[in-house]
């Protein structure tokens, strides 16, 4: 999920999108303020837009202590940040495991 706050205002849940060719056009409904977002996908830490796509199991507790894949999403990692993790997926192209798996 992608954490956007309109910047003049800070609301984050009062917006309004719609698709315009070079992007998102975000309307916060708040303060009316305007502005472009680009959807594309950059590495949360550094910012560089050279990502790669992986698959992520989101994982549940379903009777005692099994747990089941009950769905994937695709994350982007980047190829600076996450090389190792990036080399290793490449190779078993299995899903990555949460960082916390559920313990109830």
């Amino acid at each position: 999920m992608v954490d956007i706050a309109c910047p003049a205002c800070g609301e984050q849940d009062e917006l309004l999108g719609e698709p315009v060719d070079d992007g998102i056009k975000i309307t916060c409904e708040t303060c009316e303020t305007t502005w472009t977002r680009d959807p594309s996908p950059t590495c949360k830490r550094c910012g560089s837009p050279d990502v790669e796509g992986a698959i992520k199991a989101v994982i549940e507790k379903s009777r005692g202590s099994q747990l089941s894949i009950v769905a994937t999403q695709v994350v982007h990692l980047c190829r600076s940040c996450d090389a190792e993790l990036l080399a290793s997926y490449r190779i078993s192209r299995s899903p990555l495991m949460p960082d916390q798996l559920p313990t109830l």
